[in-house]
């Protein structure tokens, strides 16, 4: 005989603690704050209730695990419009790092890669994480010094920035190396992130346009046409 179904799927999330307001606080006294903070004490339920309603104001219960339960009497709406707004703008200035990837070949000249070491530059001032990849073609693997060579430069030029995460590594025809930024360019990083949040809402609260998001730059790809070069040999 097959097995009834579970009334509750353990493998979906689970909703989070929903405020309980006016009639929905069933708990026979609650421990009352007014709107301004001011802390009325303890009394019943439905005294707290007259209490609001005198006011054109809601009870709200802000922790149900004190004894008795904490309430707050306030405008519900104009709470939750409010706290809405503060979780879309803690998740506008969260700090998101992210890995980005530049290509390199051994062969990449001086101008690309100045170019490509000021796009590093760039991504690190942003919190990034960035990975350096240098691709070999056919003959290039067997002398690996150029891409060295490269990567220290690469490091020399980004060290009052970044800090080497991960030492240049050889696996199968690339060469890695990974460097993350300085603590203290994290800490610029956040903070320009706020000072940009707070500038686009004094933009549309007054009306204007807010500022435009900060570009990454892009790269060029050096390693587009690698994967024909794949199974050419060591003469090639």
């Amino acid at each position: 005989m097959p097995l009834g179904k579970s009334r509750f799927d353990l493998r979906q999330p689970q909703r989070g603690h929903a405020l309980r307001t006016n009639q929905r606080i069933r708990v026979p006294e609650v421990r009352v704050v007014d709107a301004d903070g001011a802390l009325l004490g303890v009394m019943p339920t439905h005294e707290a209730l007259k209490v609001a309603r005198q006011r054109g104001l809601d009870l709200v219960e802000l922790n149900p695990k004190d004894a008795p339960p904490l309430c707050k009497i306030l405008d519900f709406g104009k709470y939750k419009y409010d706290e809405a707004k503060k979780k879309s703008r803690a998740s506008r200035t969260q700090m998101n790092s992210e890995l980005k990837e530049i290509k390199l070949r051994p062969k990449t000249d001086d101008h690309d890669l100045d170019f490509k070491s000021r796009a590093a530059r760039r991504f690190i001032e942003a919190a990034h994480k960035v990975k350096f990849t240098v691709r070999f073609r056919g003959r290039e693997i067997t002398h690996p010094e150029k891409a060295r060579e490269q990567l220290d430069w690469l490091v020399q030029k980004l060290e009052d920035i970044a800090v080497v995460e991960s030492r240049p590594n050889v696996e199968g025809r690339t060469m890695t190396l990974l460097v993350a930024p300085k603590e203290a360019v994290r800490q610029r990083a956040a903070q320009a992130k706020v000072q940009r949040e707070k500038e686009r809402e004094k933009a549309l609260k007054e009306g204007r346009t807010p500022p435009p998001e900060a570009q990454e730059p892009e790269l060029p790809d050096d390693d587009s046409d690698d994967d024909d070069d794949d199974d050419e040999g060591p003469d090639a």
